[in-house]
Formats: structure tokens, C-alpha cells, sequence
């Protein structure tokens, strides 16, 4: 399936679907149990040929959670889904770092990822204008909007507080600042010092890669390394990293970046020809300039249904999703269950019937460390890791069979089959106390 782009413009793609791409029978096999339930007692009318009121859903984001998001309203025929992203292509943010390193791709055709019917818009969202019930894009154009996916995803968060910082550093977080490392990384030699600010996953996975294709490589990790991997996790992947010559540093920070130099806490000054900051991550700011109530990062507050806690025709999902005032973690594994339970909430608001709340249970996480090796760090179902972990190729075939699930087996098979996804639950998350709640509110 081919889609036509042309840069700089507003293009506005559909993909086809021949008449009615969802009937009755399909939808009794894809549908969520309790949309099902509200079926059977008559609170929910299925459309049917002859009935076409319309519901227009715009989806703002085309990541992990909004593209299945997208897929996943498919399980109403009268919902009108247009999802609006500023590339014409679908970027696996978890293979970044393979990108920059020239071991993988990380681009797909959106025309092998969407559901038949989807309005692909390419384009940039700059405000949500509640009253008009519009979504303004950067190209002028405006959409008329019933409900809003607000999928928009996370962003780098390079301090503006670290000197030569955001002037020197490059980032990995988008792929246009992924384009701009690789071809940074291509002008220079593999002994050309190279410094990976950050020791979280995404700095681990970065390094690694690096190190494995021969360039000299620190780690600075500010604190701890893998601070999110139980203590055998994390002196695993420290003996990876040392045996393949990353320097590990802990304990210290960067405060400021030069053109060829990196100065730390302690005032010692390191070479780096290339420095990569990987140390947290921000959010786009569209909800604030909407108007809408955001946590201190900018995330949207939402209810633990995902609604907008300012409007109930906003829903959240992924990075960019306070729900309570209580975000979960940013991960790809987290960002398909958001985007499916915010697709659900829209079509409870639709149908009124009352949405469910959130309900994921984390299992762990993966880390690549280069092409042959890799850990599964087992946790509990709120996301603390316990003492047991998978390594070496065995850990990197699971790291690589969950990248390639991701894509095929959720998104891809949502569009084929709406409604078909189902992820770990662990019921409902506890509720915050009043007074936490509050002060997230008061100190936006």
C-alpha cells in the first residue's frame, strides 16, 4: 500500500476500505467484554448500513500508543479516525540507537500499520481549541474533532541548566536528532572519543552498540547505572560494558558540554568529539499551550480512564499521560496498552457508558547490549525489579522477539483485527491520597 507525501505540505492520506470494513458479526468477536455487556443490555446501538452518524476521532501522536490507538477505534463502523503525525513514516523509537549505529532500520510505511480508513494527516499539531472542538496544525489547516486521541509522545529533555548542553550535545530521542548523531558519528574515527551522558536504558543500549562496533565510548551515569535493574541486573551489564572497553562512570555528572570536551562535578575535564545526552526525557508542550492542566513535565492530567481531568472529549495515552497525577513509566511496553485503553475510553464516551480504568501489570524489561547480547530483567507488577534475569543471546533474542512483536503482533495484527489486543492486568491502580493530588494541581 503506497502513501504519497510531500514535505512541507499538509498531505492528507486515506487508507481505502471497500464499504463497511467493521459489521456487527466481527465486532461481537473483537469487542472488549464490558463495550459487549452495555451491547446486550441496549445501551449501545451498533451501527448499521443506512446509519451514519458520524464520530470524529483525531488522534494527535503516530508512535506506539497512537497508531494503536488508531487501529483499535476501528472497532466502531461510525467512528471518522484521522491521525495526525509530523512524519509520513512510523518510527520504532526502540531501535534508535541500531539506527545511529547503521545494525537496523527505524522507519515503516504507515501503509503496512494502519487499518483500512484511517485519515493519515502529516503534520504538526500546535493547539487544541476546546471550544471550536478543532485541533490547529502548523500548515494552517484546522480539524473538526468529536473526541482527541492526545498521543503525543515524549521528547529529549537536554537541561538548559548544563552549560553547551543543548548547543554541543546531540540526542537520540526523535528521529531527526537520530539522523543528525549518525551522520555526526560517520565524520568521525572509531578511536574518536565518544561520551554517552546517562545511564539508563536508553544510554546502556547506545553505548553498547557503539562499543560493539570498535568506538571508544564513556558511559557517564550521573548516579547509578541501570538504576532500574535489580543490583545482579545491573553488574551484569556493568561486566558487559567494561569487557568491551566502555569506561563506566559513576558518581559523577556532566556540567558542561564543549565542542570537544566534557567537564564534570569534580572539575575534571574529559575529551569527547562526539557527547550523547540520554539523561531523561521531556514532553511536547501542546497541552499546555492548549490551555489544558499538565503534571510538572507537561504530561496531560487525566483522570485513571485517561480523560482530561478539563475535558472529557480529551482522552490520554503513552508518554505524554498523567493519569492522577501518577504517570507510568515511559515505555514502549506501557504505550500500546495506553493507546488501546484510550481508544476504549473514547468509545465508552461515545457510547455513554462509564470507561474502565487503567489496568497493566509491568513484567520487566529488555535491554539490548549490542546485536549478540541482551538481559530481560524480571519485575513485579508494579514495575520494581526482582532478583532474576535472562542474559547473553538468550536475553538478546528476547530483547529482539519483543521489538518485532510490537509491531507485528500488536499493532499490525490491530489493524487487521480491531479489538484483538490484550496485555497483563493487575486490576486497578491504588488510590493517591487527596493531599498528593493536590499539590500536583496546585504547582502547575
Amino acid at each position: 500500500m503506497r502513501l504519497a507525501v510531500e514535505s512541507h505540505v499538509s498531505e492528507h492520506v486515506v487508507i481505502p476500505a471497500a464499504g463497511h470494513f467493521v459489521m456487527e458479526d466481527r465486532f461481537h468477536q473483537v469487542a472488549e467484554p464490558h463495550i459487549l455487556a452495555e451491547i446486550e443490555k441496549g445501551n449501545l446501538t451498533m451501527p448499521t448500513p443506512g446509519h451514519h452518524t458520524s464520530h470524529k476521532v483525531v488522534v494527535i501522536g503516530g508512535g506506539y500508543a497512537g497508531t494503536l490507538a488508531a487501529n483499535h477505534l476501528r472497532m466502531r463502523a461510525d467512528v471518522d479516525i484521522t491521525l495526525v503525525n509530523p512524519r509520513p513514516e512510523f518510527v520504532e523509537r526502540i531501535r534508535l540507537h541500531q539506527f545511529v549505529a547503521r545494525t537496523g532500520d527505524a522507519a515503516i510505511d504507515y501503509g503496512t500499520l494502519l487499518g483500512e480508513g484511517i485519515h493519515l494527516v502529516v503534520d504538526s499539531a500546535t493547539r487544541i481549541d476546546t471550544a471550536a472542538r478543532t485541533v490547529r496544525l502548523a500548515s494552517g489547516r484546522a480539524l473538526d474533532y468529536d473526541y482527541v486521541i492526545y498521543a503525543v509522545g515524549s521528547t529529549a529533555a537536554i537541561p538548559s541548566s548544563v552549560p553547551g548542553a543543548a548547543e554541543f550535545a546531540f540526542d537520540i530521542a526523535e528521529f531527526e536528532s537520530a539522523q543528525r548523531l549518525r551522520a555526526r558519528l560517520e565524520e568521525l574515527p572509531l578511536d574518536a572519543p565518544v561520551t554517552v551522558v546517562g545511564g539508563g536504558l536508553t544510554g546502556i543500549e547506545t553505548a553498547a552498540e557503539l562499543a560493539e562496533q570498535g568506538h571508544t565510548v564513556t558511559l557517564v551515569c550521573g548516579r547509578t547505572l541501570a538504576p532500574s535493574l535489580s543490583a545482579p541486573g545491573r553488574r551484569y551489564v556493568a561486566r558487559w560494558l567494561t569487557r568491551h572497553g566502555v569506561a563506566v562512570i559513576e558518581a559523577n555528572e556532566v556540567t558542561e558540554v564543549r565542542p570537544d570536551r566534557v567537564v564534570f562535578t569534580d572539575g575534571a575535564v574529559h575529551a569527547s568529539a562526539l557527547t550523547i545526552w540520554t539523561a531523561g526525557f521531556g514532553v511536547p508542550e501542546l497541552a499546555a499551550a492548549s490551555g489544558l492542566r499538565t503534571d510538572t513535565l507537561g504530561r496531560l492530567l487525566t483522570d485513571e480512564t485517561l480523560t482530561s481531568v478539563d475535558d472529557d472529549r480529551i482522552v490520554a495515552a503513552g508518554d505524554a499521560a498523567a493519569p492522577s497525577g501518577r504517570p507510568l513509566r515511559m515505555s514502549g511496553y506501557a504505550a500500546g496498552p495506553l493507546g488501546a485503553q484510550a481508544a476504549n475510553t473514547v468509545l465508552s464516551h461515545i457510547a455513554g457508558t462509564e470507561p474502565a480504568v487503567i489496568d497493566l501489570a509491568f513484567t520487566g524489561v529488555c535491554v539490548s547490549l549490542g546485536r549478540r547480547a541482551g538481559i530481560r530483567q524480571l519485575a513485579r507488577k508494579d514495575d520494581t525489579a526482582v532478583n532474576v534475569y535472562i542474559g547473553g543471546r538468550m536475553g538478546a533474542a528476547i530483547k529482539e522477539v519483543t521489538c518485532k512483536f510490537v509491531v507485528s503482533k500488536r499493532i499490525r495484527r490491530e489493524a487487521r483485527k480491531p479489538g484483538s489486543m490484550g496485555w497483563p492486568k493487575g486490576g486497578p491502580r491504588p488510590a493517591q491520597p487527596t493531599s498528593a493530588a493536590r499539590v500536583v494541581e496546585l504547582g502547575q
